[in-house]
């Protein structure tokens, strides 16, 4: 285990409302650009990205949509309230979701609307999570989802944001139960200008499962972590033409950063491929493909910083956070950015 980067975000900095509540467009959040060879630091917004970035660059997205995970539901056998959140989609029909109040064992069923039910398949003590298999599955299921769910919020949000909040403008494949946020401040307007400078622009899907296990001991670093990845052949092929031609792939998030060296780890390159992923990258992990990365601002100890720090030199890191820190940067989700380049 890395020893975890430590330092004190003041309460103030915690985003608590998406920009669009605060009077900003989502791609005009500040943007902290850090060179990950000088550790220099420059201060811009997010809408100026297209200046950082270069023709024939490649820039790769997760199209993963978020989930309204949180299910509130009754057992059938007596009525009990049980709030549910769902923590990872196992297939069409079957998840694994912690069950946050409400007693339940193998075998009960609960029932979350007059068309939606689920069975607890499995349970065990060493784990927090069950097993569900529910009635409806595919299309179908996710519908009820989106009609019956509230989104994942943490403690420092205080008001209880639509979903739509919890979405990136380019997300099509629901799945995620926790908003893959580095792509959230992308605006059509800001993608488009991208594209036309001549900057490319490919989508891997990574589904992020639930971290937010409201009770310590269950805590789970990245190679606990088992998270459901797609990478298609059109994204595989862009990064080998990207590579050949000397441009650079940024990666948009932690997210695709982990699923494309999962890949190039396990076939020597990038190639089309699918599975489940609990890469564990920190300062010693040699990174093959991803030269840049977007990605928002991280909370102190978290297992992204660790990942951030085969970026880039681990006290150049901490100088640019603090950096941060005294401008007045937002941490979290509805945050600012950082482009390490």
């Amino acid at each position: 285990m890395e020893t975890a980067m430590k330092f004190e975000v003041p309460d103030e900095l915690n985003a608590k409302e998406p920009p669009e509540r605060r009077g900003l467009r989502r791609d005009y959040v500040k943007m902290m650009v850090l060179d990950k060879n000088t550790g220099k630091t420059n201060h811009t917004q997010f809408y100026q990205l297209d200046r950082y970035l270069k023709k024939g660059d490649l820039l790769v997205l997760n199209a993963s949509r978020t989930v309204p995970a949180v299910l509130k539901s009754r057992k059938e056998a007596d009525g009990t309230e049980v709030e549910i959140r769902l923590a990872h989609r196992k297939n069409a029909s079957n998840w694994e979701a912690l069950p946050v109040s409400g007693n339940v064992k193998k075998g009960d069923i609960i029932c979350f609307s007059s068309t939606l039910t689920a069975t607890i398949t499995e349970q065990s003590e060493d784990t927090p999570f069950v097993s569900l298999a529910f009635n409806l599955c595919c299309s179908s299921l996710f519908n009820q989802i989106y009609d019956l769910g509230e989104p994942v919020r943490y403690e420092y949000i205080q008001k209880p944001w639509n979903l739509d909040y919890y979405q990136t403008v380019f997300a099509t494949i629901p799945g995620s139960v926790e908003m893959p946020s580095a792509g959230r401040a992308f605006s059509w307007e800001l993608l488009f200008r991208l594209q036309k400078k001549g900057v490319r622009i490919a989508y891997i899907t990574l589904h992020t499962g639930l971290s937010y296990l409201l009770d310590d001991k269950w805590h789970k670093g990245p190679d606990k972590n088992f998270e459901n990845y797609h990478v298609p052949k059109e994204t595989a092929d862009l990064i080998s033409e990207t590579k050949n031609s000397g441009g650079r792939v940024i990666a948009v998030g932690t997210t695709v950063v982990r699923t494309l060296e999962t890949v190039a780890q396990l076939n020597g390159k990038v190639q089309a491929a699918s599975g489940w992923t609990n890469l564990y990258i920190t300062e010693n992990t040699k990174l093959v493909v991803c030269d840049g990365l977007i990605t928002g601002m991280h909370e102190p100890e978290a297992s992204h910083l660790q990942l951030l720090s085969a970026f880039v030199d681990r006290t150049k890191l901490y100088n640019a956070y603090n950096d941060a820190i005294q401008k007045r940067y937002l941490w979290h989700e509805f945050g600012d950015m950082n482009l390490i380049l």
